[in-house]
């Protein structure tokens, strides 16, 4: 078969890409460039167009792995056949990753039978309503509600809320850095590729058209959280940090921004939780108000 050009996604690639997943829409956290940008410094993901529609492959010396094409029905059956062609000339079963039960279905109708996916609950994205995150109602919310009212107790008019913008990121930046060292990143593959990405979010924060909050005690920034919406309904949280020793700061940044930022839509993604106890326990705890789930497709 032909050379297919995969490439690594750069800024110059984010119109064609952004543009496939804004016909093509899902409410996994994966499908905006901004992801795709900021994590392919971390996976070896590429990208390329194939029959008209959008492919990204994971591939290193140990596997070959294919992310659902965004495109036209048509043209996906089409880029399938060619991802088959190529894992196999590669020597590798085919396979998919961050496959959505919607994308499943697809296959199924398709190719009745013949694929089976399992799916990884570490891979889940927590999915939330605005409104509730925003106003924190009834018994359920109760504690964050009161995180949030000790909070603005404690503080009274020594807190403040503000968008991030170019006058602030710089700050950000410098906060995140303090973060990084406050929390052992360095030791910590998982955790240092996650502020690689936070770090180069806040450098390309205009290039890459991304929405922003800080929260000040006392003049100084002590939480910022980034996202940017990622379907009509859908608004994604990428990033969030805040210091552990100020109590009550990540329930803040959290209600102020989706309260500020979130409100022209319906779903807040908080993305995944990877397999961490103590985050699955936190965004439980938020009610989410259902889950998108992603597994790995494998022929049968």
């Amino acid at each position: 078969m032909e050379e297919i050009a995969f490439k690594r996604a750069e800024l110059e690639d984010k119109e064609i890409i952004s543009e496939y997943f804004k016909n093509h829409t899902s409410r996994s956290c994966e499908r905006t460039f901004v992801n795709v940008f900021l994590w392919s410094r971390q996976y070896p993901v590429k990208w390329a167009v194939i029959e008209d529609a959008l492919v990204f492959k994971s591939e290193d010396e140990n596997h070959v792995s294919f992310a659902f094409p965004a495109g036209e029905d048509e043209n996906v059956k089409r880029a399938l056949k060619v991802m088959e062609a190529y894992s196999k000339e590669k020597g590798y079963p085919f396979s998919m990753y961050n496959v959505t039960p919607d994308n499943f279905e697809k296959l199924e109708a398709w190719y009745p039978g013949r694929f089976q996916i399992e799916y990884v609950r570490d891979d889940a994205d927590y999915v939330y309503e605005s409104e509730k995150l925003a106003a924190l109602p009834g018994k359920k919310l109760h504690s964050k509600r009161n995180h949030v009212n000790k909070f603005k107790a404690v503080y009274g008019n020594r807190w403040s809320y503000e968008p991030i913008s170019g006058e602030n990121v710089e700050e950000c930046f410098q906060m995140a850095l303090r973060w990084r060292s406050a929390n052992g990143c360095d030791d910590d593959l998982e955790k240092n590729a996650e502020m690689c990405v936070t770090l180069n979010s806040l450098r390309l924060f205009e290039e890459l058209n991304l929405t922003g909050g800080v929260l000040r005690v006392d003049g100084r920034i002590v939480a910022f959280t980034i996202g940017e919406p990622v379907c009509p309904d859908t608004f994604v949280v990428h990033i969030e940090k805040a210091y552990a020793e100020i109590p009550g700061a990540y329930n803040m940044i959290n209600q102020q921004f989706v309260e500020r930022e979130c409100m022209d839509y319906q779903y807040v993604n908080r993305e995944e939780d990877t397999g961490s106890e103590g985050l699955r326990k936190a965004k439980l705890s938020y009610r989410p108000v259902f889950l998108v789930e992603k597994g790995n497709v494998t022929e049968r």
